[in-house]
């Protein structure tokens, strides 16, 4: 069954006069009475009674009006959503992230490109690097925010941030009564790392720190992740050294100060596979691109 002539029915139906309904196509009437005719002739049945002055449906017209009428929508809407999800309009976006971006500026970025895409989906979830990697390679994701970045020659990078490093300690620790506290007084301390693997990973980048201010942490312990991390330092296991960002998020048993010493910084970028050319992700890569830029 023409589509088009489905069209034609309707009008007719809803205007029951094929003059106006012409007019509403903008067709000529005698056109249009060869379409409803030779819909009759392909349903083999009458749809209109034209016995009186005012036509007027018959019981087949009626249950084809009806059927007319949610073919055409969901025909309308197909076009409507086919043509969103292939603009990058709408459709799904699928964003994994490390747990400690959660406090800093991801989530402003994600409101931003929601202020531009509200109709597209986002699935959101946390990943240690190492994670971020397979599920980009494997297509589990579209977009890896990782820190401070993914080696990975298939990848595409946009650089998001970057903040220095700071301590996150037990709020009963005797640093936090200090006006400085310089990262070689840390000698004596039990230093929280993580993730516990796979290695190297951001827990090296704290023992190297350890190393360029002259010492081995005397106590180390392993968590998984940074939540587990911060976890461990509410209940007086240790110390951590936390992105800046992490700040702004007050944690029950935990303080955070600055520290003197070396202090290498940390970054997020936002990774996508370069054969993922989909444009929900090469919007959100544009839009990380601007939001970067006024950091």
């Amino acid at each position: 069954m023409d589509f088009k002539r489905l069209k034609y029915f309707l009008a007719v139906a809803e205007e029951l006069h094929f003059g106006r309904a012409a007019n509403r196509l903008d067709i000529a009437q005698p056109p249009l009475s060869r379409q409803i005719a030779a819909l009759e002739a392909e349903l083999e049945v009458q749809l209109f009674d034209r016995s009186r002055s005012q036509i007027r449906l018959t019981q087949a017209g009626e249950v084809l009006q009806d059927h007319a009428r949610q073919l055409l929508e969901r025909l309308d809407a197909a076009y409507r959503e086919t043509k969103m999800v292939g603009s990058g309009a709408g459709g799904r976006l699928r964003i994994a992230f490390v747990g400690s971006a959660s406090h800093g500026v991801l989530p402003t970025l994600i409101k931003s490109y929601r202020s531009f895409y509200p109709e597209v989906e986002l699935q959101l979830s946390a990943m240690n690097n190492a994670e971020l990697h397979t599920a980009l390679v494997s297509r589990e994701i579209d977009i890896a925010v990782a820190r401070p970045i993914l080696d990975d020659e298939e990848f595409r990078r946009e650089p998001l941030c970057t903040e220095p490093l700071i301590l996150a300690l037990p709020d009963n620790s005797d640093l936090g009564t200090r006006a400085e506290i310089h990262f070689a007084d840390l000698a004596d301390k039990t230093f929280v790392l993580y993730p516990r693997k796979p290695r190297p990973s951001y827990a090296d980048v704290v023992l190297d720190i350890c190393a360029r201010e002259g010492f081995k942490p005397k106590a180390i312990d392993l968590a998984q992740d940074f939540q587990s991390a911060i976890s461990l330092v509410s209940v007086g296991v240790g110390i951590a050294v936390v992105p800046q960002s992490v700040s702004r998020t007050q944690r029950p048993g935990v303080i955070f100060r600055p520290y003197k010493g070396y202090n290498p910084g940390t970054g997020l970028t936002v990774h996508a596979r370069l054969d993922n050319r989909a444009p929900q992700v090469m919007h959100f890569l544009e839009v990380t691109r601007k939001f970067a830029r006024k950091q």
